[in-house]
């Protein structure tokens, strides 16, 4: 790679963010209703799990993605950890999901004392693989009391969490297909595609449930926070139970049934939210704005791929991502970005090669691989 050719890359993108100034990756866009809703939270004093803004916000999230109900967390960690548990995963039960994705998507499933089977992603998508999951299952499965036995270790595949990778909806109708044939649960991680649709049908709702993050760095943010939906209505009641310490209602007695968390989102946050949701269409319009922008210029640019939606999608565009030619050439280009300015990241390193997954089950993950070594994000701030 050129020196040259980078750093037209960073004129492109300064250019494009109208600043020679530091450019962050994601930040933030506070330009709605945020401050009113927030002072109008702190003077009702119900800053805490209790509020208007927590009930409207779950009402109009729901509304939002087309769900019937949506149970508002404290981060989107919590909203998969819980997402599991009503998924039925319990201590050594097994998980599948793919090895490129945030480590939130593993951790919730340890948190269960569950473990994680790595499943290879598609290279348009970045999610996981129909495909390769099927050649998994009929290799490795059987069914046995409606049950998916693995036949490697004689436990019981539970659950399988496909993730929506930087909001790019992964062929999750084909995922939900093999799922039910092998009578396993299907739970979205939808983290980072609030605005997604798949086949015009948004994402976190092809699942028995679907969980949210709505972190500093996502489309619409809380701060931190996270929500899980569903169109079960027994599921969504339960949802609330347990994420607010499993408490009964009662005007003044603290009795508890089961062993809950404390993972109520708190109504200052949601106030926060609802602003922010308010601010959704304008923000999406902007990242796709953004993302033909990245796409016309990479075209002329040959060591670099812009990453666009799959076909039959319409994604939030929340990071925009290029793949580059090799290892080293993504090394060149995140140094050279970070150290003139312009932040970059790459793709999180493979939850297959941390140590306490690595010896977990899986695939060849060579699609995984080949990303892992390409992918870079780029500046993906909302312009307005």
């Amino acid at each position: 790679m050129e020196k040259c050719n980078i750093e037209q890359i960073v004129e492109f993108i300064q250019k494009t963010f109208n600043t020679k100034e530091f450019i962050p990756l994601h930040e933030p866009r506070f330009i709605g209703n945020e401050k009113k809703y927030l002072n109008d939270c702190i003077d009702s004093t119900f800053v805490s799990s209790v509020g208007k803004y927590v009930d409207t916000f779950e009402q109009e999230f729901a509304k939002k993605v087309g769900a019937k109900y949506a149970v508002a967390t404290v981060n989107g960690t919590a909203a998969l950890h819980i997402s599991l548990i009503l998924a039925g995963v319990t201590k050594n039960d097994e998980v599948i999901t793919q090895p490129l994705t945030f480590i939130a998507t593993c951790n919730a499933i340890s948190y269960i004392g569950a473990v994680p089977i790595f499943i290879d992603v598609d290279l348009n998508t970045m999610g996981m693989s129909p495909n390769s999951l099927k050649i998994f299952l009929e290799l490795n499965c059987e069914i046995k009391n409606k049950q998916c036995i693995n036949k490697t270790t004689g436990k019981i595949i539970k659950a399988c969490v496909p993730m929506h990778t930087f909001g790019h909806p992964c062929k999750i109708d084909e995922l939900k297909e093999l799922c039910d044939k092998w009578h396993i649960v299907l739970v979205e991680d939808a983290a980072e595609s609030l605005g997604s649709y798949y086949k015009d049908k948004h994402t976190g709702t092809f699942g028995k449930l679907g969980a949210f993050s709505f972190n500093g760095n996502k489309i619409v943010t809380s701060g931190g926070g996270g929500v899980i939906v569903t169109d079960d209505g027994t599921i969504a009641k339960r949802a609330k139970h347990l994420t607010t310490t499993a408490k009964i209602p009662h005007p003044y007695e603290y009795v508890h049934d089961e062993i809950g968390f404390n993972y109520r989102m708190p109504n200052l946050n949601a106030a926060l939210l609802v602003a922010q949701l308010e601010q959704l269409e304008l923000f999406l319009k902007s990242k796709r704005e953004l993302a033909k922008l990245y796409e016309g210029f990479f075209e002329k640019i040959d060591f670099v791929d812009f990453v666009k939606e799959p076909k039959e999608t319409s994604s939030n565009y929340w990071l925009q991502a290029i793949k580059l030619e090799n290892k080293e050439q993504r090394d060149r280009f995140l140094e050279f970005t970070n150290r003139n300015g312009v932040m970059t990241r790459p793709i999180w390193r493979l939850m297959s090669e941390l140590d306490m997954f690595a010896s977990c089950q899986k695939d060849d993950l060579k699609n995984s691989k080949y990303l892992q070594d390409r992918v870079v994000n780029i500046p993906s701030s909302v312009r307005v």
